[in-house]
């Protein structure tokens, strides 16, 4: 017996359509993508909620010069627009499934990149810059090569999100915040360093570059 879909479908439709995303953009919200994708993304930002929201770290002091709320709504108002965009316009969509996974693995390398700065650094990884006069210079691990490899890290994450959602304005939209808060950041942070420590740091600049090694 035909069913009522058949019965109603015209002559000329086909009797199987595929179901599910069309466009790559969609992947995150499809299996088994999804299953992939979101303990990925709660993995990545639960330990940078637990920074920020620490109440003793105040941003509007000399030295952060709220640097830390520039960075919370900054990247917080880019990632809900890069997610409000990608389904919605599919001209901008990058073709090909492949992007999902290349996105999915730089989140994660930028994720195990950040928790390695959390360890070299310890207590003086904060969310606000506070830096102390007996602070030292940390010079070991990624941090023997690149002065801010946590920004490096934070750009990889946020590229891998844009790369996941399979469309280059999203992509676009997160880059560019990124970078221009995290400019900000590293201007605030050199600047208080330089005043507080002095020469070590100092030394430690001349030597080292600030994302990425031997290179920028």
């Amino acid at each position: 017996m035909r069913n009522l879909l058949e019965l109603q479908r015209p002559r000329n439709q086909p009797a199987h359509r595929t179901l599910g995303p069309t466009v790559p953009q969609l992947l995150i919200y499809t299996w088994p993508y999804a299953m992939f994708f979101w303990p990925v993304f709660f993995w990545t930002f639960a330990p940078e909620f637990r920074i920020i929201s620490r109440r003793q770290e105040k941003s509007a002091t000399s030295q952060d010069a709220l640097s830390k709320a520039l960075i919370v709504v900054g990247q917080g108002s880019a990632a809900a627009a890069a997610f409000l965009i990608a389904p919605k316009v599919p001209w901008a969509a990058l073709p090909s499934t492949s992007w999902f996974w290349a996105g999915l693995a730089l989140t994660i390398g930028g994720s195990l990149l950040r928790r390695h700065c959390r360890r070299m650094l310890g207590t003086s990884f904060t969310g606000a810059v506070i830096v102390k006069p007996d602070q030292t210079v940390i010079d070991r691990g990624a941090y023997r090569y690149v002065r801010h490899p946590s920004y490096t890290a934070g750009t990889m994450v946020f590229l891998g999100i844009g790369l996941a959602l399979a469309n280059w304005l999203s992509v676009a939209i997160l880059l560019v915040v990124v970078v221009v808060v995290y400019a900000y950041r590293v201007a605030v942070e050199e600047r208080v360093l330089s005043e507080v420590i002095g020469d070590p740091d100092r030394r430690y600049i001349i030597r080292t570059k600030r994302f990425v090694p031997f290179l920028f």
